[in-house]
């Protein structure tokens, strides 16, 4: 089992992502660390990514899902997965594969983003990156509100349907 936790910059797909898979007993990868360094470099500089950007960060992503698949281990990634075309890559033909969308207001993204410590990310993306989202349906993704705590949150996510990943831990 892949869980993949998305949503845009600010929701806590890192946070959440690692106190999950910490919580199941599981790897997890942020998918931020496998951007080519001229990516990082574009979003510091407040430039957003364009899908010739984002394709080897994918295919890099893809290679670490295909790593974990061999190995028969389960994996919690934090990755954008912005757009359906993003996710459909992400997903491949495989059926292990599970979307987690962390949904929050722009005002909330904004706020978290205005705090946040080192982190390549320009803040000024955000409302790039909210125009790029094309939100998964309720069937494609697990929906959660990022208003609670980190923990109140991986609560529901594990309660939304990941509950599948601690078995596939065992």
């Amino acid at each position: 089992m892949i869980t993949i936790v998305m949503g845009v910059s600010g929701s806590g797909k890192s946070t959440v992502g690692g106190d999950l898979a910490a919580h199941l007993g599981l790897p997890f990868i942020d998918g931020d660390s496998l951007h080519p360094q001229a990516n990082k470099d574009k979003m510091a500089q407040g430039i957003p990514l364009d899908d010739t950007d984002r394709a080897p960060w994918l295919a890099a992503i893809v290679a670490v899902m295909d790593e974990h698949r061999a190995r028969h281990t389960s994996l919690v990634i934090a990755c954008s997965a912005l757009k359906r075309r993003y996710r459909d890559i992400l997903r491949g033909d495989h059926r292990d594969v599970r979307f987690v969308y962390l949904h929050g207001t722009r005002e909330l993204l904004a706020e978290r983003l205005a705090v946040r410590g080192a982190h390549f990310f320009n803040p000024a993306l955000l409302d790039s990156q909210l125009a790029t989202l094309e939100e998964p349906s309720r069937s494609e993704a697990a929906w959660v509100e990022i208003t609670d705590p980190p923990a109140r949150i991986v609560e529901k996510v594990i309660r939304a349907g990941c509950a599948e990943a601690r078995q596939a831990a065992r």
